[in-house]
């Protein structure tokens, strides 16, 4: 009979098959840097609908690669021209109103935060808590964009950590895994805890990655 991976062993199988932050797979080099986060900020908008990550990721490539990397880009840009790069990654029925939810975005960036969410930061005096009521004064994000945010700007925004929400904390404990914050920030690095993050939203999206995980 094969041993149970103890808990080293399937937090190092997690980051090793599934630990991709989503912020990488859209091509972002995240930094503390206005354009970055604000990259970051567009594929939390993209990510905030019913729709497939690998589909929303795909999108924000897109975007980006039509120059789209800023706000203020964002909002000189043509409504045809952003509904048309969403529609290339195949981001369908939603992206007329993206398209929009995009542009009201960026405005709000540049007005509300001199088009640098470090402003945001700032004026949340770096609290989590008001970090995320703040994400969710930009369209199309609420409670669930703000945690995508925050799950990924943990790499860059040290107050953030260890930032796990509900959802990945639910999928550590289906894995016999420690299932709180504090818990889960004790099993990685500092440099992992994004990576964990986005490894335990991926196994609970996937199909069978979860009970392949616990069946090891």
């Amino acid at each position: 009979m094969t041993r149970p991976m103890d808990t080293k062993e399937l937090t190092s199988r997690l980051l090793r098959e599934h630990g991709r932050t989503y912020a990488d797979e859209a091509g972002i080099t995240l930094r503390d840097k206005p354009a970055p986060l604000y990259q970051l900020l567009v594929l939390t908008v993209l990510c905030s609908i019913r729709i497939k990550a690998d589909i929303a990721t795909a999108a924000a490539r897109e975007l980006f690669g039509a120059g789209l990397r800023t706000p203020r880009a964002m909002v000189d840009s043509r409504w045809q021209d952003r509904v048309d790069a969403l529609g290339r990654a195949h981001y369908v029925r939603y992206d007329e109103s993206t398209a929009t939810a995009l542009a009201e975005g960026a405005e709000l960036v540049l007005d509300r935060w001199k088009g640098d969410l470090r402003n945001l930061r700032e004026e949340a005096d770096r609290e989590p808590s008001v970090v995320r009521d703040l994400l969710q004064e930009v369209p199309r994000i609420g409670p669930v964009g703000a945690d995508i945010f925050c799950r990924e700007a943990q790499e860059v925004w040290p107050e953030l950590r260890p930032f796990f929400d509900d959802r990945t904390c639910e999928t550590a404990a289906s894995l016999g895994l420690p299932h709180t914050p504090r818990g889960l920030g004790r099993l990685v690095e500092t440099k992992d805890l994004a990576r964990l993050a986005a490894a335990l939203v991926r196994a609970r999206l996937s199909k069978d990655a979860v009970s392949e995980l616990r069946a090891a």
